[in-house]
């Protein structure tokens, strides 16, 4: 049996954990967000020919690379343990990064960019599963929480480093960053355990015999059972929509910014912001999470989405547009932490993984859809507002399916040695 979130695995600690685990995701946060960084640069590259639509193609086709990394690295990463995977990963992402570095053409950076999106695929899963076997059970939504806020950080250095480099530098020289991830390998090597350990002292939840509850088109079978259809759909639908606006936002949201008249530094720094508040979202989402509050939260989120966008599409003083930026960084991002721990929550541990797993594969559409979507309504609809209401639907979306879902319910305690195991939480209708 692997271990469950909140049991730490023998040979990791919480806090070199979670530290590594910000670090990893940060590299990953700078190179999902180098691309709305740089879009303004490749609008203005003449010789690549590059629209607006092939922005958000640009976009799609790194976010179709990452289910693929996904599907790979959590079938290795339960073969093989963590730290292999996780290495092999760290050098697919870096080698990716070079690539797009010294791309010669539009075709290739394309070909780069998919790439880079099965490493951005095949890294998340890891590192929280990494973290989540780390953590301390009495703190685990807070010290995974705290791990993936790296995802926000990435973003901020991206904005940092496009704001300090461009549009003066080539747009390229931005992913010679990608030899970080080499530098993280034997930190990664010395950390991770080599490989998944049980706990014999961790009662079993499976009715079914072993061998049968761990076949994962049981457990698929059993989330579009009666029992879970419903909120399985729910789930995966909400998770549609919050990476619809994750992908879309972090695609385009500088480009935006210079349609409506801001210099792109002043893009960038609005694209910080929108970080900043997706940090302290996601620390927020995981304090509530241990609340048992997900649900109003989750809701309220995604509205703040909407109302955030709404008011970057109208003039205001500089102080509040950087508010609603900031705004719109927790509507996203953090909006997304709280649906992930909403899907925990709800489902008992034998669930928890499939569950988990099936809603971000599935959700992941939204993150190839997003930025081709808000391209096509910035060509179809000649108005620069039309980027920024583009966001709205999702956001409205993903509020009304949170609301047909019953209320999020906090993980039990682990019962004390010999104690009868816990009941299943209820169900979220």
């Amino acid at each position: 049996m692997n271990p469950t979130p909140g049991t730490p695995t023998a040979g990791a600690r919480p806090g070199p954990a979670v530290a590594l685990g910000i670090v990893i995701l940060c590299i990953e946060g700078y190179d999902l967000f180098i691309l709305g960084a740089v879009g303004p640069s490749l609008l203005h590259r003449s010789d690549w020919d590059v629209t607006k639509s092939t922005l958000g193609l640009l976009g799609g086709i790194t976010a179709l690379g990452m289910p693929l990394g996904s599907i790979a690295a959590g079938w290795a990463g339960d073969r093989y343990g963590r730290r292999l995977p996780m290495v092999i990963s760290l050098a697919w992402l870096s080698l990716a990064m070079l690539l797009s570095a010294v791309a010669a053409d539009l075709a290739q950076f394309g070909a780069t960019r998919f790439l880079t999106g099965v490493g951005i695929g095949a890294l998340i899963p890891l590192v929280t599963a990494y973290v989540s076997e780390a953590a301390d059970p009495s703190r685990h939504s807070l010290q995974v929480g705290t791990a993936t806020t790296g995802l926000a950080l990435g973003g901020i250095v991206t904005g940092v480093a496009g704001r300090l480099l461009l549009p003066e530098w080539d747009f390229r020289t931005l992913f010679l960053f990608g030899v970080f991830p080499l530098i993280l390998i034997p930190v990664v090597w010395r950390l991770v355990p080599a490989a998944l350990q049980d706990h014999p002292a961790e009662p079993l939840m499976e009715s079914a015999p072993r061998a049968e509850a761990e076949e994962p088109g049981n457990r698929l079978r059993e989330l579009l059972g009666p029992r879970y259809r419903r909120s399985t759909l729910l789930f995966w639908a909400a998770t549609f929509a919050g990476l619809v606006i994750v992908y879309g936002a972090s695609t385009w949201l500088p480009t935006l910014m210079v349609d409506s008249g801001y210099d792109l530094s002043s893009s960038l720094e609005f694209s910080i912001s929108f970080n900043v508040g997706a940090v302290i979202g996601t620390l927020g989402a995981a304090l509530v999470a241990d609340r048992g509050l997900l649900k109003i939260s989750t809701i309220v989120s995604f509205l703040l989405a909407a109302v955030a966008m709404i008011t970057l599409s109208t003039p205001q003083p500089r102080p509040l547009l950087l508010a609603a930026s900031a705004l719109a960084g927790f509507g996203a991002l953090g909006t997304q932490a709280l649906v992930n721990i909403y899907v925990a929550h709800a489902h008992p541990a034998r669930l928890r993984g499939t569950a988990l797993g099936f809603s971000l594969g599935v959700g992941r559409l939204g993150a190839i859809v997003g930025p081709s979507y808000v391209a096509a309504v910035t060509v179809l609809i000649p108005s620069s507002k039309a980027g920024f209401y583009a966001f709205v639907a999702p956001a409205l979306l993903g509020a009304l399916l949170t609301g047909l879902l019953r209320a999020g319910h906090r993980t039990p305690a682990a019962a004390p040695a010999g104690a009868p195991a816990p009941a299943e939480p209820p169900l979220a209708h």
